[in-house]
């Protein structure tokens, strides 16, 4: 067993139940880990307006799970960005595996949440990212000046639909029942906005298009009434789903009690069936799935969980190495900051120096700039990150047919394989690390198999990532694709934030992101992926 990844209790779901129970655990000196596959902060991160949280009048839910991150952080819970692809629950120590290899701990704290279900209309899979989204933040502005209709009729439709009139020319609510399902306030928001039309006893048939939607079905289910809508000529338009979540517990099948739909059956004390793994939040059987009540569920689930790790600690004479304590923000008056401090805040630096020392070689990032607003900021953003490091340098080119743009490069000046057009901020920051992690090495841990299959790419392969800053599924699409050009020689991985390449938008008719483009428009196909289901694409 490594030292190094052996822990008190490994979470598994960095959402308000997640972030709480480190917060918790970490704070009682146990050692813990939150792995996340997609974005820390979960489902709630696109909720625009967060205002029934007490002790906060208001905030974005971003900014809510941002301050219980650095929270956790403060007090030394660490954080992992990977997806867990099994669990071994026998005996003291139990073994979580994910795509950067196996953690060991005494307990393990199923936190995953939930995730968007689809409705199953016809059309719906072959228009996904041609018309048919999830997400209105990540995908709304695709929808400018255009028609949008939203299916479902729960807290997210209502709130989802007045936020995509801040693009949309107009927005049609079809919701299955007589009436909106969630709180009186946020329904009258919607119902109230002029450009909102609300159909209630509105079932969606199917959707049809070319290479994008050009003609939506939708009944009545008390008239049988069938109509059908067609955007103006040379127009198309889109179709938001929010029909509400299913549990993320896929690999809690036979391993702890769930109920009918798939939701993780816990005792009072947040226990599932299964010895050391507890579960909080959304995942669970409850009445009520909110924020406050997931902060709940992950506070006792800690405090539970607590007992156990010291309970095993007695008889096993294990004891994790404690967590590390960041220091506190300095206070007025200090020396001056270390340079990058000003794009780069207290806890993220820990993260960055955490990475660094981790790199076996160095790398040269290449920029190519054309002189305009972006250019400069990408060039300011680059020099700040090799402030940090002997082991990061910069250097300027003509070369990339696409500025602004930064290839990262070996120290002899041949191309990794990985590139970010733009600049890599927002959520794509994490991924831009850990490509930078993979290129220097040692790199993210790969098995047997994910080796083999990347051994088994002969002919070359072209990987555009077409992203938005603010998408939360992005990041899990290029972390993928950067890794395994990383790895193989034989795979280019180049990362586009769409907001500044509208041609590549156009060309490939993306209206939903991400996007991943394979040898310039072999294929095209939508939707984050993880490394292992990347290769099954890629599979020759």
């Amino acid at each position: 067993m490594d030292p190094k990844t052996f822990y008190d209790v490994v979470i598994v779901g960095g959402g308000p139940a997640g972030l709480t129970a480190g917060l918790y655990l970490a704070r009682a000196r146990y050692r813990v880990v939150i792995v996340e596959q997609d974005h820390f902060g979960g489902q709630v991160t696109i909720t625009h307006q967060v205002v029934n949280y007490p002790g906060v009048a208001q905030a974005s839910g971003a900014e809510l799970t941002e301050t219980m991150r650095r929270q956790a952080q403060s007090f030394g819970a660490e954080f992992l960005l990977a997806q867990v692809t099994g669990l071994d629950l026998t005996g003291d120590v139990k073994t979580v595996r994910t795509t950067r290899g196996a953690l060991s701990c005494f307990g393990v704290l199923w936190a995953t949440g939930a995730h968007p279900r689809k409705v199953g209309f016809a059309g719906e899979a072959a228009f996904q990212g041609r018309g048919v989204a999830y997400c209105a933040t990540c995908d709304g502005e695709f929808f400018t000046g255009k028609d949008v209709f939203v299916v479902g009729g729960g807290f997210a439709a209502a709130e989802e639909a007045v936020f995509l009139t801040k693009y949309a020319r107009h927005v049609t609510i079809l919701i299955r029942g007589a009436d909106f399902s969630c709180a009186p306030s946020v329904a009258q928001a919607a119902r109230a906005h002029e450009r909102i039309t609300v159909l209630p006893h509105t079932q969606v048939e199917g959707v049809e298009g070319d290479d994008a939607l050009r003609l939506l079905r939708y009944r009545n289910t008390q008239t049988g009434q069938v109509t059908e809508y067609r955007p103006p000529a040379g127009e198309t338009f889109g179709l938001f789903v929010f029909a509400g979540y299913e549990p993320a517990t896929e690999l809690l099948q036979g391993v702890a009690d769930l109920d009918d739909q798939g939701y993780v059956l816990t005792d009072r004390g947040q226990r599932t069936s299964a010895d050391g793994l507890y579960a909080a939040g959304d995942v669970c059987q409850k009445p009520l799935r909110q924020v406050v009540t997931a902060v709940g569920d992950g506070a006792l689930a800690a405090t539970e969980l607590e007992k156990y790790a010291a309970a095993a600690q007695a008889r096993t004479g294990l004891r994790p190495t404690p967590p590390e304590v960041l220091p506190p923000a300095p206070a007025e008056g200090a020396p001056p900051a270390e340079p990058g401090d000003a794009l780069f805040p207290p806890e993220m630096l820990a993260q960055l120096q955490t990475v660094f020392r981790r790199m076996t070689g160095s790398l040269v990032l290449e920029l190519t700039l054309d002189g305009t607003p972006l250019s400069r900021e990408l060039e300011a953003y680059m020099q700040a990150l090799c402030q940090l490091t002997d082991q990061l340098t910069f250097t300027t080119t003509g070369q990339d047919p696409e500025p602004p743009c930064v290839r990262v490069c070996r120290p002899d000046g041949s191309w990794t394989g990985l590139a970010f057009h733009g600049v890599p901020g927002g959520h794509e920051f994490t991924a831009f690390v850990l490509g930078l992690y993979n290129a220097a090495g040692p790199g993210q841990a790969l098995d047997g198999a994910t080796e083999q299959a990347i051994q088994a790419l002969r002919a070359p392969v072209d990987l555009q990532i077409l992203v938005s800053l603010s998408c939360t599924m992005c990041p899990d699409l290029v972390t993928a694709a950067q890794r395994l050009a990383a790895a193989s020689g034989q795979v280019t991985a180049q990362a586009y934030d769409l907001n500044h390449f509208p041609a590549l938008r156009d060309r490939y008719q993306v209206m939903s992101v991400p996007c991943l483009v394979v040898n310039h428009g072999q294929q095209v196909v939508f939707g984050k992926k993880s490394l292992p289901q990347l290769l099954d694409l890629l599979a020759p």
